[in-house]
């Protein structure tokens, strides 16, 4: 039976200009529409509000410019004499699901309560058209490196948009970044969904959320944000006019830096990364650079890239130069107390490799001599000086003196007392909690 068909066509001319500043071709979508008559249930609009959140913006920013695309394609085809209720039952908003938990469950339960007033405004009610909602995986958070670790990513997402109200979900195989899913990947992403519905009932209840305070708070936190936005669109001239002018594009670059920097400084984890890297996982030279793009620069069009890109294209570097030479090594010298040694030399561990160096540790030197010695005859590429702060007042001038024509020495943490004497002696190079880690490892 046709009439009870249900699927989509992926066709939408907004986000081609999004992305690629190409005239958006409505005349396909109309003509789409007409043919597409004989099928009620099916959707011939996928407004693929997705290009937002992977291109770096923010769920208030993704949620505003979702309304205000659609409203462009109500404004467009009402002024062609379609009926509002019809147009709107046509039309599919696929959205990306990070890993905020909460704030992607609030996120669809927000844009629901918005469009659906913002049809009301047209005179519709929200029985004529019902708003549908899909989701997928976003990709701004995945991983190339540790690449298991997107299961649990699209996990969590899936459960989220299932809790936020999604019709209908895309569960992405956890390697479809870097190549053609395998069976296994597929297989998998297909039980996720599967069991969240089968065994754990996710699809029984129409709003599990509905009542739990802190989901209702930032939804009603979301409503009122994502509404002014999309209001202050609006007010320029709408999508189309402010997309044109590059207010949009240069909003959302200015809140994928921001995302961007908190990775580099690590206020945000990405597993496997910037926290807690495999130092025995690496790639062959089979990787596509694509798969490492950043932000384009000053355009008005969008360009999804991911928040692991810039430091997981630094250990691509290193992992392809070991594929011909000796892998760099960072040497932990690691010296007195025995936490303050430990803790720092896991810090410096996880820190370099992030950019794929080969960590060489040791329980701990009884004397500066017996350290000097052994850093001698290994030749480490980097040396970082683990102890205390008050130890580095009289260790780190020696072992810079005994090594500093042999390799880089770093200290680990930010002795403040004795920081500008060792600045003074040549030592520049230190590592700390609050260090960006993408500029420090670009120096080394």
């Amino acid at each position: 039976d046709v009439a009870k068909m249900q699927g989509s066509v992926y066709c939408d001319p907004v986000a081609q200009l999004t992305l690629n500043s190409e005239k958006p071709d409505f005349a396909t979508a109309e003509n789409l529409m007409k043919e597409m008559e004989a099928l009620p249930a099916f959707h011939s609009l996928t407004l693929d509000a997705g290009i937002f959140r992977n291109s770096g913006a923010t769920t208030v920013t993704e949620i505003g410019l979702a309304l205000a695309t659609g409203n462009a394609y109500l404004h467009y085809f009402t002024e062609k004499g379609n009926n509002v209720a019809d147009i709107a039952s046509r039309m599919r908003f696929s959205f990306a699901t990070g890993s905020n938990y909460f704030m992607e469950i609030a996120k669809l339960r927000a844009f629901r309560y918005l469009w659906a007033k913002i049809l009301e405004a047209y005179g519709t009610k929200t029985e004529e058209a019902r708003t549908y909602i899909h989701a997928v995986n976003a990709l701004r958070n995945k991983t190339v490196y540790d690449p298991f670790v997107n299961m649990l990513r699209t996990t969590t997402e899936t459960m989220s948009a299932s809790l936020g109200g999604a019709d209908s979900i895309t569960v992405l195989p956890y390697d479809t970044l870097f190549e053609t899913p395998e069976d296994m990947a597929v297989r998998i992403a297909r039980k996720q969904q599967i069991i969240l519905k089968e065994e754990s009932f996710f699809d029984k209840v129409a709003d599990p959320a509905a009542g739990s305070y802190y989901i209702e708070n930032l939804t009603d936190t979301l409503i009122k944000k994502s509404w002014d936005l999309f209001l202050e669109i609006e007010e320029k001239g709408g999508y189309l006019a402010v997309l044109e002018s590059g207010e949009i594009a240069e909003r959302i670059r200015k809140e994928a830096s921001k995302n961007n920097l908190s990775v580099a400084v690590r206020k945000q984890s990405i597993l496997g990364v910037n926290q807690f890297p495999n130092p025995t996982e690496h790639l062959e030279d089979n990787i596509s650079e694509a798969v490492f793009d950043t932000e384009n620069g000053e355009t008005i069009s969008l360009k999804p890239h991911r928040a692991a890109s810039a430091l997981e294209a630094l250990r691509y570097k290193t992992d392809l130069f070991a594929l011909k030479n000796k892998r760099p090594q960072a040497w932990m010298f690691t010296y007195g107390d025995l936490s303050k040694r430990l803790a720092r030399a896991q810090f410096s561990g996880n820190f370099f490799a992030a950019a794929g160096y080969e960590i060489v540790n040791h329980n701990g030197f009884p004397t500066l001599e017996s350290g000097i010695k052994a850093a001698k005859k290994d030749k480490p590429e980097i040396l970082v000086l683990c102890s205390s702060d008050e130890a580095y007042e009289t260790m780190a001038l020696p072992v810079f003196e005994a090594l500093k024509d042999q390799c880089i020495i770093v200290v680990a943490g930010y002795p403040q007392n004795i920081i500008e004497n060792l600045k003074t002696a040549g030592m520049e190079h230190c590592i700390h909690v609050k260090s960006n880690l993408l500029e420090e490892l670009s120096k080394y």
